[in-house]
């Protein structure tokens, strides 16, 4: 569980046109978000290769064709050194199109046993400087390999890497995003064949003003319509595995991306979970915590370690970006495809809910016929009353603002509506007028 104030548009190779509400009028933002990304063979064969090339066929990426190196990785989280072959592909220079203060990168990837990614970044300021190259992940599948990780200590004078967020120090400077590369580095143990598979690389780059209330959305397109999506509670999870994020009690992002993948009749198989505690219930839910664990963060909620998982199951795409409001989840939900958000707020600030929080994952399943929001929310007492309705406004307000009241009377950080997006590759995104972020 994480917030931070960064924004996202996406854009996609397919998508499906959902006509707006009759006199509705393309909406108006105060936020910039976009989202870009390379998934096309064409994609692919652009950029800087170096020891990769471009798979064509209907499920393109890029894969490694002969090691341009060979090199050490002390692995920080276990102190063992192993030594890998290693191949680099590289994006053009990428305009974001506005003055950016944020950029989450994600990905989705296959990383047979004795392979891993790392996914960086370089940004180029309106002032024409040039950030170092931050390490945005090093990812794996499993962990039997390296541990993944996020890095900490990055930054120089105008920005910082907090765990998989570029961010602005301070946007009253005026220095800002305004370019960006994206390197992938994709490593084999020597002498080994399978290399890392990866269809998708993208970076969500996003200006949110700060907010502590939105205008409410208009509504009326998913209203009456909720989705069969499986209900898992974190909190019967209560004490298992410590090791990942203190156990179940922490567990709102993998519980919540669990829930999506499993919505899609993806999953791990019964050999991938044999590891867990036979006793424990859901077993699954233990296993998606472990293996989007990140060990420098220390913690489950690494946004991209969360999507990549749910893209490891076959035929999943998955991606970490921002939505405008809940207008857009609605197209979604109509479109049959469930969404995970980020959300903080105090209990007396939604009804029903029973607890506060600093940073929080649910599931949005569907909405009521007068477009309240139903809520697969993982902090639940059972699966059984996993299922929720809260009120649609204090919903979109407390995922939408940047900033909030916290318990403390002081100020705090809002998620500024940021979404797990789900689906499988041959299924079309909604299409939202005036809106880019997917």
């Amino acid at each position: 569980m994480k917030i931070s104030r960064l924004v996202i548009a996406a854009t996609a190779l397919a998508v499906v046109t959902i006509p707006a509400p009759a006199g509705a009028s393309t909406p108006v933002h105060d936020e910039q978000i976009t989202y870009q990304s390379w998934e096309s063979y064409q994609d692919w064969r652009g950029g800087t290769h170096e020891g990769t090339f471009a798979i064509p066929g209907v499920r393109t990426g890029i894969t490694m064709l002969r090691p341009q190196g060979t090199t050490e990785y002390l692995d920080p989280h276990t102190g063992v050194s192993k030594t890998w072959n290693y191949s680099t592909w590289t994006s053009p220079v990428t305009s974001v199109g506005f003055q950016a203060s944020e950029l989450v990168a994600s990905w989705n990837a296959n990383t047979p046993a004795g392979t891993w990614i790392q996914i960086e970044l370089q940004g180029t300021y309106n002032t024409g400087g040039l950030t170092p190259w931050y390490v945005m992940g090093r990812w794996a599948e499993g962990d039997q390999d390296i541990m993944r990780t996020s890095k900490n200590r990055q930054g120089d004078p105008w920005s910082t890497i907090w765990t998989d967020t570029f961010s602005i120090d301070d946007v009253a400077n005026g220095v800002m995003l305004e370019k960006y590369q994206l390197k992938l580095t994709l490593y084999r143990a020597p002498g080994q064949w399978q290399s890392p598979r990866v269809w998708m690389l993208g970076a969500m780059s996003s200006y949110v003003p700060d907010r502590f209330t939105v205008a409410p959305s208009a509504g009326h397109i998913a209203w009456g319509t909720e989705l069969a999506v499986p209900r898992y509670s974190q909190n019967i999870h209560s004490g298992h595995y410590p090791e990942y994020d203190g156990g179940g009690a922490a567990w709102c992002s993998p519980t919540s991306t669990e829930m999506v993948v499993e919505y899609w009749g993806r999953g791990p198989s019964e050999e991938d979970t044999s590891w867990v505690v036979p006793e424990y219930p859901d077993h699954t839910v233990n296993h998606a915590a472990r293996m989007v664990y990140d060990y420098q963060y220390d913690g489950a909620g690494n946004w991209p370690f969360n999507t990549a998982y749910a893209a490891s199951f076959p035929g999943l795409d998955a991606k970490v970006t921002r939505l405008h409001s809940l207008d857009e989840v609605e197209r979604f939900v109509k479109a049959g495809i469930p969404i995970v958000v980020s959300i903080s707020f105090l209990s007396l600030e939604m009804d029903g809910a029973n607890y506060s929080t600093s940073g929080h994952l649910f599931v949005i399943i569907g909405f009521t016929d007068t477009g309240d929001v139903i809520i697969n929310d993982p902090a639940s007492s059972s699966n059984d009353v996993v299922r929720n309705v809260y009120p649609r406004h204090q919903v979109e307000t407390a995922w939408q603002r940047t900033k909030r009241i916290n318990a403390s009377g002081g100020v705090s950080g809002g998620p500024g509506g940021v979404a797990y997006l789900i689906k499988p590759w041959w299924k079309p995104w909604p299409r939202v007028p005036g809106s880019s972020n997917w």
